[in-house]
Order: structure tokens, then C-alpha cells, then sequence
């Protein structure tokens, strides 16, 4: 146990966009946050990069700043406690010092390994070791891409880390990865470690010594070190714990991991994440090898996932289209009115009318299916329909795509737990619970990801004996009352959902065909200019 000095966790979320540094007390109490804009680079081909340095940096100020609004932060803090965006590639030399920019989960430049990899005899097997079907997103498939197209960085690399990874290094300088990443990735969701089979059928094996030690931060925990002291303002030798990947951080703040039976956990942020949590021997393995299977910091649990591309960044998209239109006639609304509008055109239009299918990322999708030439399409205009139409069709696509990947994982749940800011919307909840057939419960956590890695420091230190103790007192009095599905938005949305599905699978080579058209427009263009 901490001393009665101690009672303060910093739980640390690097983001995608955002690094967030929160203080709870040991019983879960938000006490203050900080945080810091990320920034990434978008390239040709879908690279999409972020510095290593600047990331580091961006989380140091978001811990100082943390310090200048809670009182006394260092001497209080009873330990620290760091969880990032999943997937990418983080690479170090023998120096720990980083070999170019990151590459980050939403790079599409391994598109082809993905479709290469899959044609391999050996990816059932690999399959049914991780749990996890292959993205363009994932560490393993970007070093296969390496090996193939870009050896010349693997030859300076010595570690091939993780977003969360690389900041655990410049806390502690200690390299280590946590379970769960290690085993979607590379290993297997059973025992936890790396699997010879995996990283052969990956085409890996010459470089396994990339990959650093597993430490699973809810039992194990390094001191700070002297330089990253310095630079945060924390004291050297606070304890400092690798939490699990963001999603499940997230969903273990969020409630999937309450005493609760048949519930899952989706977060609908940029990206919208669909997570439950079941034991090992009950994991469903669709045959279209899709999705993650992701380790819990609970003994014989995991996570399963279906991760869409693209969540809230659909309502953005469409916002933006009322932005543009509203600006050449000389008016600038800001992004608050525009989202205060949604509820009144979603009151002005008919539930199902229209299919529109979510995949506004230049990734593509990636649950609870695979295709990085995947975009996002209108299906049932007619003269009759108005922005309002195209406004609640958007907002419908995230319960369709919901329904979709909770369909990937097998059994539908009874109960989902809501998070993420568009989570807060009345018009949202109703289009889950309806299109899933489930009862919603909205989770009050502001801060879900930061808290997740901020129990598993609790449990670390010995502020709770087990997990469950923990997810007791810092989960489940946060969530909200149940909110039953409408039966009359019910009976819509079963019916509107196979067709939804059955547009989706039907356009999947006109996909295909727009991509390499494009591509081809692209390079003429190009070779025109130069």
C-alpha cells in the first residue's frame, strides 16, 4: 500500500489527437487533467507518421501542467500509470533514440502485405493464435511491409515498440511491451506470450529480437528515472506501470468488466471501438478472420473487438459538408452551433429512410471486415430527402456498423455501456440500443482510457487486492441508468440492417475498381506536373 502522503495515480492517455495527464485519488475521484494537441503528418501513399521526440515531449508538458493545478503532485503521487494508441510502429536504435517518425495505426501504406499475408497458408493458424485478423493498422503486418519496402529502417532499428511503449521507455528506461499488444500482435490470447508461429507466418523471423520484454502493468511496476524526473516534475523513483493498450484501458474505465453478464463496452470516439470481455474458452473466431482478441488485466479474460475505421469522424465529415455551403453565402457557424443542430434535424426526419455506410476513412474499414479500399456510400435517395435525411442516415451508420460488429463476435450482448463525447447525444443512445436490440447504459467517466491505466497502477501498488475490487469502487457507480431499446425504432432498424449488409458486400468491388481508377488519375496527374 502506498503511504497516506501518496494519494494521488496520474493516469497517462496518449491519444491519436490528444495526451492526456489525469490525477485520481486512490478511490477513482477525478481530481484534474491536463492535456496536450497531438500532431501527426499525413503523406503520399497513406503514410501517416508522428514524431517519437515530439510525442514525448507533448506528454512531459501534459504531466507538468498537470502539476501546476493539483497541488503538492510530486510528492503525492503514488504512481504513474501510461496507456496509448494501439497498433503502429515505434522504432528505436540501440541508443533508444528513435529511427525516423512513427509510423501510426492509421498509416495505409501496408495495404498490399495485408492482402499478401492473407493469401498465405498459414494465416488460419495465425488467426487462431492471436485472435486478431490482419489490418494495415497492426506493428506486424507494418515490419513485414519494412522488410519488403523500406529494410533500410529495420537495419538501424533495435526495438520495434508502441505508442505507450516509447513513453514507458522515456519514464523508466526500461524497454517493454504489455500483453496485450504482444499477444493480438505477435503472440497468442491464451498464454499471453509470443507465439514462433505467428511471427513465421508473418514472415518475422529474422527479426524477433525487435520485439522487447512483456511486463504486464498490473503486477509489475518500474521506478521513474532521473531524466524524466526532471523533465515532468515528478519525483525520480515513483512507480511507474505499462497499462494496457488504449482500447482496453478505455473499456475497463468504461464498464465491460463489471459483474454483469452478457454486456459489452463501445466507445464512439473519431474511430468507434465495440468491445466484451469473456473468458478464453468462449472466444467466437468468425471465419472471416476479423477482429482483435485482446488481453485483460484479469486472469483467464480477454477482450473481443471490432474496431470501425471511422465513428464520429462520419458526423464531422457531414458538419463539414453545412460548414462549406453556410460559408459561401458568408456565414461561419461554429462547430458547437452545427452540433447543436443535429438533435432538430434528427427530429425532423424519418428513422431508416436512408443507408449510408460509415467508411469516410482514407484507411478504409477494419471491423468486422478488412478492406483498406472500403469508402463511404448513400444508398435510397430520391427527390424528397433533405440535409436533415443525410444527417440522421449518418448518425443511424454508427448503430448499423455496431449491429455488424457485435454480429462478428457472436452472440449479440443484452446491455452495451456508452462512451466517447458523441456517446452524450439522446438521438445516438436510442440508435444503439435499437439497432443492437440491447439496453444502453452511458458511462459518467470523462476520462475512460486514462482511468483504465490508472486501476491497473491501483492494483499494482496494492491499493486493491484483484481487478474486480477496483472496477467495484472506480466503474460501476459511474454508470447510468439502463436505457431500454424503443421497440418501434426495433423493428426499423431489424429491418433496415440487411439491407445495410447486403449493400455493403455488393459494392465492395466497385471498392475496388474506384481505388485503382483513382490511383491511376493520381500518378497522370502527377507525371503531368512534373
Amino acid at each position: 500500500m502506498p503511504s497516506s502522503e501518496c494519494d494521488i495515480l496520474i493516469g497517462i492517455d496518449a491519444g491519436t489527437s490528444v495526451i492526456k495527464a489525469v490525477a485520481f485519488d486512490l478511490r477513482g475521484r477525478q481530481i484534474a487533467s491536463a492535456e496536450i494537441p497531438n500532431r501527426y503528418v499525413s503523406g503520399p501513399n497513406g503514410a501517416v507518421t508522428q514524431s517519437l521526440n515530439q510525442t514525448w515531449s507533448d506528454c512531459a508538458q501534459a504531466i507538468v501542467d498537470l502539476g501546476k493545478k493539483v497541488a503538492n503532485l510530486a510528492k503525492r503521487t503514488a504512481a504513474v500509470s501510461v496507456t496509448g494508441q494501439g497498433d503502429g510502429t515505434w522504432l528505436v536504435d540501440k541508443h533508444n533514440d528513435a529511427v525516423g517518425d512513427a509510423w501510426l495505426w492509421l498509416d495505409g501504406r501496408a495495404s498490399d502485405t495485408v492482402i499478401r499475408l492473407k493469401a498465405s497458408d498459414t494465416e488460419r493458424q495465425r488467426f487462431e493464435c492471436t485472435g486478431t485478423g490482419l489490418s494495415s493498422c497492426q506493428q506486424g503486418v507494418q515490419l513485414a511491409h519494412m522488410v519488403a519496402h523500406h529494410p533500410e529502417l529495420l537495419a538501424r532499428a533495435d526495438a520495434a515498440l508502441h505508442c505507450k511503449d516509447w513513453l514507458f521507455l522515456k519514464l523508466t528506461g526500461v524497454r517493454a511491451t504489455d500483453p496485450s499488444e504482444a499477444s493480438f500482435t505477435f503472440g497468442d490470447f491464451r498464454n499471453r506470450q509470443y507465439s514462433d508461429d505467428v511471427i513465421d507466418a508473418l514472415g518475422l523471423r529474422a527479426h524477433q529480437h525487435l520485439l522487447p520484454e512483456i511486463v504486464d502493468g498490473s503486477h509489475n511496476t518500474v521506478a521513474l528515472h532521473a531524466a524524466a524526473a526532471k523533465q515532468t516534475g515528478l519525483l525520480a523513483g515513483t512507480p511507474v506501470s505499462l497499462g494496457y493498450v488504449d482500447m482496453v484501458s478505455t473499456a475497463l474505465g468504461a464498464g465491460v468488466c463489471t459483474a454483469d453478464e452478457n454486456v459489452a463496452c463501445s466507445v464512439v470516439g473519431s474511430t468507434g471501438v465495440h468491445m466484451r470481455a469473456v473468458k478464453c474458452e468462449d472466444v467466437y473466431l468468425n471465419a472471416d478472420g476479423t477482429g482483435y482478441v485482446i488481453a485483460l488485466p484479469i486472469a483467464g479474460k480477454v477482450c473481443q473487438v471490432q474496431s470501425n475505421m471511422a465513428a464520429a469522424l462520419n458526423i464531422d465529415w457531414v458538419l463539414g459538408l453545412a460548414t462549406d455551403v453556410l460559408a459561401d453565402f458568408g456565414h461561419s457557424p461554429s462547430r458547437a452551433e452545427l452540433v447543436n443542430r443535429i438533435e432538430p434535424w434528427m427530429q425532423s426526419s424519418r428513422p431508416g429512410e436512408l443507408i449510408y455506410h460509415p467508411y469516410i476513412s482514407a484507411a478504409g474499414e477494419r471491423g468486422p471486415f478488412v478492406n483498406g479500399a472500403a469508402r463511404a456510400s448513400f444508398v435510397g435517395f430520391s427527390s424528397q430527402h433533405r440535409f436533415a435525411d443525410v444527417v440522421r442516415a449518418v448518425v443511424e451508420s454508427l448503430g448499423m456498423a455496431a449491429r455488424d460488429c457485435y454480429g462478428a463476435m457472436g452472440e449479440l450482448p443484452s446491455e452495451i455501456r456508452l462512451s466517447g463525447g458523441a456517446a452524450r447525444s439522446g438521438s445516438l443512445r436510442s440508435i444503439f440500443a435499437a439497432s443492437v436490440g440491447a439496453k444502453v447504459r452511458l458511462s459518467k467517466r470523462d476520462e475512460a482510457g486514462a482511468a483504465g491505466a490508472a486501476m491497473m497502477s491501483a492494483v499494482a501498488i496494492g491499493a486493491y487486492d484483484n481487478m474486480q475490487q477496483c472496477v467495484a469502487e472506480w466503474v460501476t457507480p459511474l454508470l447510468s441508468e439502463a436505457e431500454d431499446p424503443d421497440p418501434e425504432l426495433v423493428e426499423v432498424y431489424g429491418s433496415l440492417y440487411p439491407c445495410y449488409q447486403q449493400a455493403r458486400e455488393q459494392l465492395e468491388p466497385v471498392w475496388r475498381e474506384l481505388l485503382q481508377r483513382n490511383e491511376k488519375s493520381s500518378q497522370k496527374l502527377d507525371s503531368t506536373r512534373n
